[in-house]
């Protein structure tokens, strides 16, 4: 296939794009059609030039968001508790405080207002391993919403949120349209993880924080502006949920719209149910062994959750799991054992050194 019938190929996969492109602003759609067009004369022309890829892969980009499509939220407060019982030992006070909010978002859906645009942001605050991402993703499950993570750690410049200018070589759209487009509705729930570790430095952490306010006030998000997509896009139906470790280095002004719910540390009675309870059938399905070819004696458990000292969360604590777990099967691999039981005479030797 020539160069130029390769062109109007692509023109006319474009074409479509915008033609079948549902809910996209007509203004918009208009902008395209030009683009289209120039790019249609520059391929008549005969020559080919920079400028090409860059608003064919605009156009690609502008007809990837969903501008219409949607998921319905589940509104079903005793599914929400049944959600959370399954996924989340404990933490009572976090699921009480995610219950009240839930509460609020019904009813105000009930009254026919936008509930998520006129409820304040949850942020929830804890150490590592207490569970913060696991409950923004029971959150997303009990209301049936399409869920995504943006990892604020790796948060570098204000232009990774808010995209670069096209006329830029290699520039792309910011995390918040590309976590839109990955899910492919305009209303998933959006964890910001993490958002006390976005950019150590100073002057560009101030950067950042003007712009998750711009993000998370309802005021100002339903036109947010993309500096790629370089149009308003309406973030009122977003569910976003923030999570910290601590929030000193948030700024007042942010703080200020958000709910905050604090995640506690895991009592060692706690990390014993969850261990036993949770963790360990699941390690043990993912290890490929059997539940009778490992046995764990019930009084083990104290030593096996506090190996090394004090941790917050749970995350250890698995990693602890699935190293016992490795080692038992490399044995059944062997053929040395068909089966272990731990003891306090071999739990020394199978846990991780």
């Amino acid at each position: 296939m020539e160069k130029k019938d390769f062109l109007f190929e692509e023109l006319n996969t474009l074409s479509k794009k915008i033609k079948d492109t549902k809910g996209m602003p007509e203004d918009l759609t208009v902008r395209l059609v030009q683009m289209l067009d120039r790019l249609d004369r520059m391929a008549n022309l005969g020559h080919y030039a920079s400028e090409f890829d860059t608003l064919s892969r605009y156009i690609e980009t502008v007809t990837s968001i969903p501008w219409l499509e949607e998921t319905k939220d589940i509104l079903d407060l005793e599914g929400a508790k049944g959600s959370m019982e399954k996924n989340h030992y404990g933490m009572q006070y976090a699921k009480d405080r995610i219950l009240e909010y839930l509460s609020t978002l019904i009813l105000l859906s009930q009254r026919g207002e936008n509930a998520v645009s006129k409820s304040p942001v949850l942020l929830l605050v804890g150490l590592q391993g207490v569970g913060k991402t696991t409950l923004a993703y029971s959150l997303a499950e009990t209301l049936g919403r399409k869920f995504e993570r943006i990892a604020m750690g790796g948060i570098g410049s204000a232009t990774e949120l808010r995209g670069r200018s096209k006329s830029f070589p290699e520039a792309e759209p910011g995390q918040i349209i590309k976590a839109i487009t990955r899910t492919g509705v305009r209303n998933p729930l959006i964890l910001l993880d993490e958002i006390d570790k976005a950019s150590g430095e100073q002057g560009l952490r101030s950067d950042i924080m003007a712009i998750l306010l711009e993000i998370l006030d309802p005021k100002q998000n339903v036109a947010f502006r993309d500096h790629y997509i370089d149009y308003p896009i309406d973030l009122s139906n977003v569910l976003f949920i923030c999570s910290a470790n601590t929030t000193g280095t948030l700024s007042a002004a942010l703080m200020d719209r958000m709910e905050i719910i604090k995640m506690p540390s895991y009592t060692d009675q706690e990390k014993i149910v969850i261990a036993r309870e949770y963790l360990l059938p699941q390690i043990i399905q993912k290890s490929g062994l059997k539940p009778e070819e490992l046995q764990i004696d019930p009084d083990l458990w104290p030593g096996i959750v506090r190996p090394f000292g004090y941790d917050s969360g749970i995350r250890s604590l698995g990693r602890t799991l699935e190293s016992i777990c490795r080692k038992v099967a490399r044995e059944i691999v062997e053929g040395k054992v068909t089966e272990v039981k731990l003891t306090s005479d071999n739990l020394k030797y199978y846990l991780p050194q």
